[in-house]
């Protein structure tokens, strides 16, 4: 029974190994990166696109190796009972029982899973044709308990929720750049591009009193001043009021032009409302060949404009040239204070603080006029929600910044 037993210890053995094997390439299939695979099959890797096929028939796959993985454990627990039983009688049940608990836990189980969830892509490429061949042989029991699953599945319908939300999609994105993996300006793109469908136009407006515009009636000596002044490379241009915007002069056809009869030079502007979302402007924008739009309001007037680098500054940033004064919007001073520019959007500022609230005003000095009830003042302040908010600068009644203390709950108590 010696030489039986030696050969009963080798097969013991490879069945913990098997039972290690199982158990890791359940981990691996279940935790991989499929993008990261998709790249590697773009590269070349066969391997690697054998993963992909495999994963796809996941349910397939998954019954492979939980049938894989019962089937070595009790033909393992089987053979220790076997063999305890051999050397110590009747007393081998229960340290069979002891022994493979710990085996199987420490070597079957736990070892194995931690060590695929390191790397599960290049486990899962390690196990894919060892997998493959399994599935075939353990095709008849896979075909039974695929049918019992579609026989649960009308006993007890469940919701499908599988699919990743925009909010899961961004803390990805955010433990992604804590974890090193992206850096931060990448993680930046990417979280302002998933937002991005989100903005309305509202958000992102130069408001009507900030609006620098030229009457079509005006004289070449007015528009080169506006020009030189504002420092703009176009203007939008009205007729009769500013409420009746026709379109846009670009400073290069200006300078260019060839007579003083500027109705030549206008280019036309697209027109929207404060409600369209900037995903849906834009491509307007490009269709039409037109840098500028020009938004409307309820009762037909002008409330403002949107430009095609204001849209785009929302994906990638502010957009400064050597000529432009350089202002920050949101600048932190503190661990709970930021000093906030007038002109800044009050759904950013509270994206930024973390305030999920709907105001009816698009920057912060409207906002900030909205709750004071009057025209602000240097020192001027008022409590909204778990913010304090404090005018430090005016400039002709307009809010020109402000300071936002977010208040914590230990000075509330």
């Amino acid at each position: 029974m010696n030489g039986d037993n030696t050969i009963l210890y080798f097969v013991l053995v490879g069945l913990i190994l098997m039972s290690a094997y199982f158990s890791a390439t359940e981990t691996a299939f279940s935790t991989i990166n499929k993008i990261r695979l998709k790249n590697m099959v773009g590269s070349g890797s066969k391997k690697a696109k054998l993963v992909l096929e495999l994963a796809d028939d996941y349910d397939r796959i998954l019954s492979t190796i939980l049938i894989g993985n019962n089937i070595v454990n009790i033909a393992s627990a089987s053979l220790a009972t076997l063999i305890f039983v051999d050397r110590y009688g009747d007393a081998g049940v229960t340290i069979s029982t002891i022994v493979m608990t710990m085996l199987v836990l420490v070597f079957g189980e736990i070892s194995p899973k931690s060590l695929a969830k390191e790397a599960p892509e290049s486990f899962a490429m390690f196990s894919a044709p060892m997998l493959k061949m399994f599935s075939i042989i353990l095709l008849p029991l896979n075909i039974i308990f695929s049918l019992w699953k579609k026989l649960l599945s009308k006993i007890v319908r469940l919701k499908d929720s599988r699919g990743i939300t925009e909010e899961e999609l961004i803390t990805m994105v955010e433990e992604a750049t804590q974890d090193g993996e992206i850096e931060k300006h990448e993680g930046d793109l990417i979280r302002n591009a998933i937002e991005f469908n989100d903005l309305d136009v509202s958000d992102v407006l130069t408001p009507r009193t900030q609006l620098i515009a030229l009457s079509e009636d005006d004289p070449v000596e007015k528009i080169h001043n506006l020009f030189a002044d504002s420092e703009y490379s176009r203007l939008p241009v009205y007729r009769d009021t500013i409420d009746n915007i026709i379109g846009v002069i670009h400073l290069k056809d200006f300078f260019r032009r060839k007579s003083d009869d500027l109705s030549t030079y206008i280019k036309p502007v697209v027109h929207t409302t404060d409600t369209e979302k900037i995903s849906k402007l834009l491509p307007l924008l490009q269709e039409q060949k037109c840098h500028l739009a020009v938004v409307a309001d309820e009762y037909g007037g002008t409330m403002g404009i949107v430009t095609l680098e204001d849209i785009i500054e929302e994906i990638v940033g502010e957009i400064w040239d050597e000529h432009d004064e350089v202002i920050k919007e949101f600048e932190q001073i503190g661990d709970y204070e930021y000093l906030v520019n007038g002109g800044a959007s009050v759904e950013k500022l509270f994206r930024i603080i973390g305030i999920d609230k709907e105001v009816k005003a698009a920057t912060v000095n409207g906002w900030v006029t909205k709750q004071l009830g009057h025209w602000p003042k240097v020192g001027d302040s008022f409590i909204y929600d778990n913010l304090r908010v404090e005018v430090c600068e005016v400039e002709a009644r307009k809010t020109k910044q402000v300071i936002v203390a977010v208040i914590k709950l230990e000075d509330e108590d």
